[in-house]
């Protein structure tokens, strides 16, 4: 594996606009009925036909280490933050599928590049595997609430080659996973099944968990996900059945308590990497669990459908995966306090094209980020460089 050479590059920001297809507003403030996607394009002094495209399904993204990186070793890079950029609280993932088509479409037509490679990094891996899917061959006509975009009529532009990069398998996956499985009461998160309750010191379970308690704990976890969407639907049928004026657009919100009791973040031997045990990529697991950072803490009804729902939700790269028809790379990261080994064993699993490789980094944080990370770096921006080359999506050095 090669070191990529340094080189200087231009961090020019941009926006992409389009007009906005919603029959509701969907985000906050904005300009008359456009679309507005902060963008930025990292353009290194060599030339090059190939970009890179990154979207998060929240953003906020663009200043990552790994971003900067590989614009640093000569690959031109996008970084589009989505629509809704910083909060999920009204976030259909067909709407950013929608986004990251607009800013391919843009990249091709306005920027020049002859070929994109979507880089999928964390949440934006399945989007990105999704949207390759419907981009391939568009299959799904609404969101799972039966509200728009219809992603047959985009003409979304396949790319030619996609990276999943410390990616997960699907946000409601990922959730679902880190859901309190002991939370009994949606209204009242005190009520708890205490031989489920992972932060309980007096529950008889503790670590190291045994396979019993994990399949029990697990089973749990999507009951409660599914107590949650048998919810959703009913409270989205009363609200359409009212008859009052708008009330097919109409929204309510609600909360979703205790999002970050994984048995994986006090269990090291579940799923096992180089992580330290007792945290997770936010922090203090038992903290984040009941904070308003955690995953998914405010909610709508159409945006936990879409994005939240177990049996519901359209962006699952598993799902995805067998029908991807251009050569992939998945690379995991070997301490990841948030993506951890099997999702990225699953990713490559389910990645149906016959041209996909797969790299593990050991010592690899989530973010690559710390002094310590400068070597886990380099080896990522290695293979990435090493794969784009023999794929003729870069040119050697």
């Amino acid at each position: 594996m090669s070191t990529p050479v340094k080189r200087a590059y231009e961090r020019i920001p941009y926006l992409v606009a389009y007009q906005n297809n919603s029959a509701v507003r969907d985000v906050y403030g904005g300009v008359a009925e456009l679309v507005v996607l902060e963008s930025y394009l990292l353009k290194p002094t060599t030339p090059s036909d190939t970009v890179l495209v990154f979207m998060h399904p929240i953003g906020g993204g663009a200043y990552l280490p790994m971003i900067n990186a590989l614009a640093r070793a000569g690959h031109h890079v996008i970084y589009c933050n989505s629509r809704f950029r910083g909060t999920d609280s009204a976030l259909l993932m067909e709407k950013v599928v929608e986004d990251l088509g607009e800013c391919i479409k843009d990249a091709k037509n306005r920027l020049g590049y002859s070929k994109v490679v979507l880089a999928g990094w964390s949440g934006g891996g399945s989007l990105s595997v999704f949207y390759q899917q419907q981009a391939q061959n568009p299959t799904v006509t609404a969101s799972p609430s039966g509200d728009g975009p219809d992603l047959t009529k985009l003409g979304l532009i396949p790319a030619d080659g996609i990276m999943l990069l410390a990616a997960h398998i699907s946000r409601h996956g990922t959730m679902t996973e880190w859901m309190d499985a002991s939370i009994l009461d949606e209204n009242d998160p005190s009520k708890r099944d205490p031989e489920l309750d992972l932060y309980n010191k007096d529950n008889p379970n503790q670590p190291p968990y045994t396979p019993e308690f994990l399949a029990r704990y697990h089973d749990a976890q999507i009951a409660r996900n599914r107590r949650i969407t048998k919810w959703v639907k009913e409270k989205l049928a009363e609200i359409k059945a009212s008859g009052r004026p708008g009330a097919e657009f109409e929204e309510f919100g609600f909360v979703v308590h205790g999002t970050m009791a994984d048995p994986r973040w006090l269990d090291p031997t579940v799923d096992p990497n180089d992580r330290a045990p007792g945290t997770c990529y936010l922090g203090d697991p038992e903290v984040v669990n009941m904070s308003p950072v955690g995953l998914a803490r405010f909610c709508t009804l159409r945006s936990w459908l879409s994005q939240w729902s177990y049996d519901d939700a359209n962006g699952d790269a598993v799902k995805a995966g067998p029908d991807i028809a251009v050569p992939a790379l998945v690379i995991g990261n070997l301490a990841d306090d948030a993506c951890t080994p099997s999702h990225t064993r699953r990713l490559f699993g389910a990645i149906g094209h016959p041209d996909k490789e797969m790299y593990e980094i050991p010592g690899a944080n989530h973010y690559y980020s710390g002094p310590d990370q400068r070597e886990t770096l380099r080896q990522a921006i290695g293979i990435v460089t090493d794969w784009l080359v023999r794929h003729d999506f870069a040119k050697a050095d």
